[in-house]
């Protein structure tokens, strides 16, 4: 698969979030018709809440800020400086379904949070990557994936907790999920880590994970979504 990365809005030029949507939709056009590459854009915004078509009302934030409403999958989070967002707008070759491209996502976060020795994992029913809660502690969601694909291209993506502040997820049910806690990989580490930092091991993860959707077993097995519909993950993100 050929995959260019992207990167539009690293600290301190942090990408408003309705530019990035603007900048997704415009590609996802041109990756659509031919006239550009696959392309994975990476980024982090400033601080905004969205929330994905299963949001409920009592999940919004409490103290009245402002939540965009998008056309992903999942429900509501949040996205600011400090957390590395990655916008794939990929063609999807036939016939792959859905679900494989989400696990290629998850797989390349996974991968990349073993490198700093943080053993991130699936929960089952649940998407995005966790950190497992032991003795009794709640499972820890570090990364969050919610995406949409329309006429087989991808659009929303996935975003990683590098050194965000955790405070804005005290003020919403993130993601809808009740019983489960929020962390980062500066959390986990104990040691500052920037989107800056992660963002070349992540799009060398993306290349080995993305590239091999085409060669995975059983792919060839899987049936296509149909021209024109959307499939979305149960998790939020972008």
């Amino acid at each position: 698969m050929d995959l260019q990365f992207l990167r539009v809005g690293l600290a301190p030029d942090y990408l408003d979030y309705r530019e990035g949507w603007d900048l997704q939709r415009r590609a996802h056009s041109e990756v659509r018709d031919g006239s550009r590459p696959n392309t994975v854009f990476l980024l982090e915004h400033t601080p905004v809440y969205t929330a994905g078509r299963r949001t409920e009302p009592h999940e919004r934030p409490f103290d009245g800020t402002e939540v965009v409403s998008v056309d992903r999958g999942g429900k509501l989070t949040w996205h600011g400086p400090g957390q590395l967002v990655g916008y794939p707008i990929l063609k999807l070759p036939d016939p792959v379904l859905v679900v494989d491209y989400v696990a290629a996502l998850e797989e390349a976060l996974i991968a990349v949070l073993a490198g700093y020795g943080v053993e991130g994992r699936r929960v089952e029913g649940r998407s995005g990557v966790w950190i497992t809660g032991t003795d009794n502690a709640q499972d820890r969601k570090i990364a969050a994936v919610g995406i949409r694909v329309d006429h087989g291209v991808t659009m929303h993506g996935f975003s990683l907790n590098c050194s965000n502040d955790l405070a804005p997820y005290a003020q919403i049910i993130a993601c809808g999920i009740t019983d489960a806690g929020t962390t980062s990989l500066s959390q986990e580490t104990g040691t500052l880590v920037t989107p800056a930092a992660v963002v070349q091991r992540v799009e060398e993860e993306l290349m080995r994970t993305l590239g091999g959707l085409t060669s995975r077993p059983g792919a060839a097995a899987s049936a296509p979504a149909a021209a024109g519909t959307v499939e979305e993950t149960q998790g939020a993100v972008t």
